[in-house]
């Protein structure tokens, strides 16, 4: 199972109907819309769980190393000097984009976000290597449950390290709020609305890496 698996539900749209209970995947306790998340490494999926539940598998993963939780920390790039020609050697189609890595497959994994989904991009590897060599950062995050996102700005690049939590949760935005061909004025607005609350809880750090 490649990229997404069974993650695709967490960015899927709210739906029409009341929504079922959200219940934690290891205990059964009922849970919040506001909860911890758990990586299933071997199935290539996010478990949603309890408090409780989820301080077993953070920050280093338990249950021989299956399971594995995902963090809370945000850090946001003080100083990326992406350029045009790096962008467009990435060959991503639209201004956001995530990359990850996954256990058990070699590659980089990318993902972009869309009025379907999140759309893997057929990434060029040599072209991410030159990313990372000017902004070694990016190449701390942690297999399974961080991931790097990216997103164009005009002339210039925002560059974030998150949980993966927050990409699908991304992905769910706008997925939910896009219309038309373009997207539409109220899929920008709550884009930037999210992003502006991902600077809230982001800390500073130099893309060398290490303290800001």
């Amino acid at each position: 199972m490649s990229g997404l698996g069974s993650l695709r539900r967490i960015a899927a749209p709210a739906p029409s109907a009341a929504p079922v209970e959200e219940r934690c995947e290891f205990c059964g306790v009922s849970i919040g819309d506001r909860h911890g998340h758990v990586a299933d490494v071997a199935q290539h999926r996010l478990l949603c769980v309890c408090r409780p539940c989820y301080l077993l598998f953070a920050p280093q993963g338990a249950g021989g190393g299956r399971y594995r939780g995902v963090g809370e920390d945000v850090r946001r790039v003080a100083d990326p000097r992406v350029t045009e020609s790096q962008w467009d050697a990435l060959r991503i189609p639209v201004d956001l984009v995530f990359f990850f890595r996954q256990s058990g497959i070699e590659h980089l994994l990318a993902f972009y976000p869309g009025p379907g989904g999140a759309t893997e991009s057929l990434l060029d590897l040599v072209a991410w290597d030159d990313l990372v060599a000017d902004h070694p950062v990016l190449g701390t995050t942690m297999e399974d449950v961080e991931a790097v996102l990216l997103r164009r700005l005009g002339d210039g690049f925002a560059c974030y390290l998150v949980p993966i939590d927050l990409c699908y949760e991304l992905v769910g935005v706008v997925r939910s709020s896009w219309t038309g061909l373009g997207g539409g004025t109220e899929v920008w607005r709550r884009i930037d609305a999210w992003f502006a609350d991902l600077d809230r809880r982001a800390r500073s750090v130099p893309r060398t890496g290490g303290a800001a």
